[in-house]
C-alpha cells in the first residue's frame, strides 16, 4: 500500500472514465465530493481519455498502448489515481505493467503509476480509513460484486461497510451477488445471446431479494442490468455506489427520466 503524504492530504487524481463522462456524469460529481471528504486535494486531469481497455481486450496492443502512454503522462506527479469503476481501475493496475513488460524505458515507469491506482470505495476505506458515509438512504437496497473489481482488485467488503453505516438502508444480499451480469464489455456485443442469458439470470436475483434498489460499483454493469431490468418492466432503480454514499441519490436512477 502506498505511504500517507506527510501533510496528511493526499494529492488525488480522479480518472473519471469513458462512461461516466458520456452517460453518468453524477457518478464522477459523487466521487469528487466523497474524496474531498475524505480530506483529499482531487484534481481531473483534462488530457485524461479511455483507460484504453477496449482495444486491449480486442487484441489491438499498439492502440491500446498508445492510449497507456498517454494516461501514465496526464496522471503522473500525483499520490493517488482513483477509479470509480473496478473495471477501469483494475485496467491501469494491472494490466498497464504487462503491456508494457520488457520494455526498459516504460516497464518501471507504468509499475510506478500501477502502484498508485485505487477503484473509488476501496481507496476510502482501505487508504483512507473510512468506516461510515455521512449519508441517508430510506429503504431496501442490494449490492452486485462486478467482475473486475472483485476478482483483480478484491473489492467486496469495502462497499458493504460503508452501506450499512448509511442511515436508513437495509442491505438484501442477493444470490450469487459475485456472478457475471453478462455484460464484459465487447463481449455483450460479441456473444448477445450469451449475455441476455446471464443478465436474466442476475435479474432474478435482484428481484428476489425484493429490494427497491439496485447499487455496483461500475457503469457498465449498472446500464445491462439496469436496461434488462427496464425492459421487463421491474420498478427496482439502478444507482451507482458512489451516488448513495455520497448523498447524491436524488437524481433520476439510471435508464430513468428526469
Amino acid at each position: 500500500m502506498s505511504k500517507q503524504p506527510t501533510d496528511g492530504r493526499p494529492k488525488v487524481a480522479l480518472f473519471v472514465t469513458c462512461l461516466v463522462d458520456l452517460f453518468r456524469p453524477s457518478v464522477g460529481f459523487a466521487s469528487l465530493k466523497l474524496l474531498e471528504e475524505a480530506g483529499c486535494d482531487v484534481e481531473v486531469p483534462m488530457a485524461q481519455t479511455c483507460c484504453g481497455q477496449p482495444a486491449y481486450n480486442s487484441g489491438d496492443r499498439a492502440d491500446a498502448r498508445a492510449i497507456a502512454e498517454n494516461t501514465i503522462h496526464a496522471f503522473e506527479g500525483f499520490d493517488y489515481i482513483v477509479a470509480p469503476s473496478g473495471s477501469c481501475a483494475g485496467m491501469l493496475r494491472k494490466h498497464y505493467p504487462q503491456l508494457f513488460s520488457g520494455d526498459p524505458n516504460w516497464e518501471m515507469r507504468s509499475r510506478v503509476f500501477a502502484e498508485k491506482v485505487y477503484e473509488l470505495v476501496s481507496f476510502l476505506v482501505d487508504v483512507r480509513g473510512l468506516t461510515k458515509a455521512a449519508a441517508a438512504l430510506a429503504g431496501s437496497v442490494t449490492y452486485h460484486d462486478s467482475c473486475s473489481g472483485l476478482r483483480e482488485l478484491n473489492v467486496k467488503a469495502q462497499p458493504r461497510t460503508l452501506l450499512r453505516s448509511v442511515e436508513g438502508l437495509d442491505l438484501v444480499e442477493m444470490k450469487d451477488a459475485d456472478v457475471c451480469c453478462g455484460f464484459g464489455g465487447t463481449f455483450c456485443v460479441k456473444y448477445p445471446d450469451i449475455s441476455n442469458a446471464i443478465v436474466e439470470k442476475k435479474t432474478e436475483a435482484i428481484a428476489a431479494t425484493g429490494a427497491g434498489t439496485l447499487l455496483a460499483g461500475d457503469l457498465g454493469c449498472l446500464m445491462n442490468m439496469a436496461g434488462k431490468l427496464k425492459r421487463q418492466g421491474s420498478s427496482v432503480e439502478v444507482r451507482h455506489v458512489a451516488e448513495v454514499l455520497a448523498g447524491m441519490a436524488d437524481a433520476p436512477p439510471i435508464g430513468g427520466r428526469g
